[in-house]
């Protein structure tokens, strides 16, 4: 059987290149040839795919083009804000013209496979007359939702607040979200607050990826199963090939050395809270004071990852009097997160709800608090909360949005009671899902081998 060669073009930002780069691996691994397309900044994330699959994969590095909303030599949304994701979706686009020139100078490929945030890169399949496969860093709802909003233009009345509820009637369950609920790149799009020829872009973004062959997910059916049951409207009843979770499986549980370490060795099992928000969301001074208030009040251990590069302020002598009690350490900058939450100390994650990072709590068997702030993320947590009953909700969330210390701090110390008993057994149940989903006969290696006989027939 012949190698099929796949071109492969992520997004610049670690949370869409990184599980996109780990299916390559996988892809790679099973007899696929890849080119992966990359900027100059963004060439060292390919270096472990590379150094695995030498013979397999290239990389085809390209200029990032220049745009007026973005600061010289910014190549990657790591530590933006989240609007800086519209306008990279937007300059992006012009990456398409040397691709295709590369392309046609006897580089044939079969198939893309693109981030949903390439969308752009449909026309220019048409125009190679291969077929597009759209990946989906997020879960199929996460990834639903979007695609509904920007296929139906749902708008906020005039007279009615942020709780102005918007129906998805397509989606299993008819669920329905309130509009702060909404991403905030669409709102800000149907809303006029987006520059014309960027907001442009970025809807025609999701209408493109409707038109495509199908959309590989980093999702698996023990979190998903009803909505990967039957093709859904809002995904152009396209296939959906559920693949996750896609990150390598690693035994970190005895790697976790240095300070944070030996400090979480001294806590009996479950008996820690690791805190962490990701590297896209800044916490205000207001909302770090009201967290920080919670914890004391709770007394529950924590480790909390500001990440941000460090810089959150916290209120005067929070930390020293916290490392002080053994009660708490603030962790600044880059945290190693997957080896935390295997550490058996750690019993809580309270999180963004990134979908990432609720893999990777899912992996480890770590109930959460679901805190979250932007994006898709108010859609995972309803997911982990209602369905799949992993996680219990912090607070309403929303970035700048303080919670009430005290409620916050009541959340905590029941969570870590008797009362988060049922998130702690359903997590562990998730995870043994999980493990055996991503072995050979489970749910998400079946769909990778279909997906491969998928190209291997093209």
């Amino acid at each position: 059987m012949s190698m099929p060669h796949v071109l492969v073009v992520p997004f610049p930002a670690q949370g869409h290149a990184l599980p996109l780069l780990d299916l390559s691996a996988l892809l790679a691994s099973r007899g696929i040839r890849l080119t992966v397309v990359t900027t100059p900044a963004n060439a060292p994330l390919l270096s472990p795919l590379l150094a695995a699959h030498p013979a397999t994969v290239q990389p085809l590095v390209l200029p990032f083009p220049a745009h007026p909303s973005l600061p010289p030599g910014l190549e990657n949304a790591k530590n933006c804000p989240p609007s800086y994701f519209a306008i990279f979706i937007h300059a992006l686009a012009a990456l398409r013209h040397p691709i295709l020139a590369w392309a046609r100078s006897n580089h044939p490929v079969a198939a893309v496979l693109s981030d949903f945030f390439c969308g752009w890169t449909q026309p220019l399949a048409a125009e190679l007359g291969v077929p597009r496969l759209v990946f989906s860093p997020s879960g199929v709802l996460g990834t639903a939702v979007p695609h509904s909003l920007f296929r139906r233009l749902v708008e906020r009345p005039s007279d009615a607040d942020d709780g102005y509820s918007v129906a998805f009637p397509s989606i299993p369950g008819e669920l329905s979200y309130q509009w702060r609920e909404i991403s905030g790149t669409y709102r800000s799009y149907v809303e006029g607050r987006m520059d014309a020829q960027v907001g442009e872009a970025v809807r025609q973004n999701f209408l493109w990826n409707l038109e495509s062959s199908g959309f590989v997910s980093n999702t698996l059916r023990a979190l998903e199963g009803r909505y990967l049951d039957s093709p859904l409207e809002d995904l152009g009843f396209k296939r959906v090939w559920a693949a996750g979770p896609l990150a390598p499986e690693t035994d970190t549980s005895g790697e976790l050395g240095g300070e944070v370490g030996a400090w979480l060795d001294g806590f009996s099992e479950g008996a820690v809270v690791y805190v962490c928000f990701g590297s896209q969301a800044v916490l205000t001074p207001a909302v770090a004071a009201a967290l920080a208030d919670a914890l004391d009040r709770s007394a529950v251990p924590f480790v909390w990852a500001v990440g941000g590069g460090g810089s959150l302020v916290l209120p005067e002598g929070f930390e020293a009097r916290a490392l002080a009690a053994r009660r708490g350490m603030v962790v600044r900058g880059w945290a190693p997160q997957v080896a935390i939450l295997r550490h058996a100390a750690v019993g809580w994650f309270m999180t963004h709800c990134g979908w990432n990072s609720a893999l990777e709590a899912v992996a480890a068997g770590v109930p959460m608090l679901a805190w979250p702030m932007a994006a898709d993320q108010f859609v995972n947590a309803r997911l982990l909360v209602d369905e799949t009953r992993v996680a219990v909700r912090a607070c309403a969330g929303g970035i700048g949005v303080a919670p009430d210390a005290g409620e916050l701090a009541a959340v905590l110390a029941d969570a870590v009671g008797e009362g988060g008993a049922g998130a702690r057994a359903r997590a562990k149940e998730l995870a043994a899902e999980a493990a055996g989903a991503t072995k050979e006969g489970g749910s998400s290696w079946e769909d990778l081998e279909l997906l491969v006989e998928w190209i291997h027939k093209l």
